[in-house]
């Protein structure tokens, strides 16, 4: 039996609206922060949600806040900026960060939150917006223990598989290296596909061709609709979030004194992408945008 929370949600995107979609179906009382980035939330009315104008308004009374924001430098301003959450927080209010963000910068968040009487969780997520609406994430945390199983029944609403990787940090640093190898497969594909149809190859050939070889898997999946019909629908993720996600790899291979030769080829294509792509790209266009670029 669920024990119905009372929960703040900043950040109801493409990702966020499918986690207060499945955080009110399993019971819970969810208040949005308004603002003009959210998705429709027509949907979420009738199942109790509310919208509310502020950061005090919204964290008042609440046990838990979910931030679903573009990245660190949001989550630094809503959490410890002068009206951030901190600022209006009880004691022992729960903080689950689902933001995919740099590591470093979570630890200074998770630190500040601790200091607040706060606990702080960081949970991003992976899969894509249609397994958020369907609650089928996989869901990688970084956090203390007691803090980890405290969030769990609540991550376990959206979640399909949860990752408990370590201390504050991890779930960002899981994530990024996830998104590394992900990001950089759909890129090659892109890529490939791109240059087979200078070739004069039929795409669909090769995207069977790659299927029953070596380059299977969920990238080709998400990038197969498009090349078939134009479809973006399965992989509707930013080209430039995958670029900030690379920006944020490189950065903490650099801290760990890591290797990247490879990753900056993949920063480097998303890098000449984006100076041909339109604003709101998303990944499976890349088919397109390569094809415009010659050496």
């Amino acid at each position: 039996m669920i024990t119905p929370q009372n929960i703040a949600l900043i950040g109801c995107g493409l990702m966020g609206h499918g986690i207060a979609l499945n955080l009110l179906r399993a019971g819970h009382r969810v208040s949005i922060l308004n603002h003009p980035g959210n998705q429709p939330t027509d949907d979420l009315a009738p199942l109790g949600a509310d919208l509310v104008d502020g950061v005090a308004r919204l964290v008042t009374g609440k046990d838990a806040v979910f931030l679903v924001l573009p990245g660190s430098p949001e989550v630094e301003a809503v959490v410890m900026g002068r009206d951030g959450v901190l600022a209006h927080a009880q004691g022992g209010l729960l903080i689950v960060d689902a933001t995919t963000a740099e590591p470093t910068s979570t630890e200074r968040v998770a630190a500040a939150a601790r200091a607040k009487g706060c606990a702080y969780v960081d949970a991003p997520m992976t899969r894509t917006p249609r397994e958020a609406e369907t609650g089928r994430l996989n869901v990688l945390v970084g956090g203390a223990a007691t803090d980890v199983e405290r969030a769990r029944p609540l991550i376990q609403c959206y979640a399909e598989h949860i990752h408990h990787g370590g201390g504050v940090g991890a779930g960002h640093r899981l994530k990024l290296l996830h998104n590394f190898a992900s990001i950089g497969h759909a890129v090659i594909l892109a890529e490939s596909f791109a240059a087979a149809r200078r070739g004069g190859v039929d795409l669909n050939v090769l995207a069977e061709v790659l299927a029953s070889g070596g380059a299977g898997g969920a990238a080709l999946d998400r990038l197969r609709p498009f090349v078939e019909r134009g479809d973006s629908s399965a992989f509707r993720f930013a080209v430039k979030n995958a670029a900030k996600d690379m920006d944020y790899y490189a950065r903490m291979t650099a801290d760990l004194d890591a290797g990247a030769a490879a990753a900056a080829g993949v920063r480097n294509a998303l890098t000449q992408a984006l100076a041909t792509a339109h604003p709101d790209a998303v990944m499976p266009e890349l088919v397109d945008i390569f094809g415009q670029i010659t050496k």
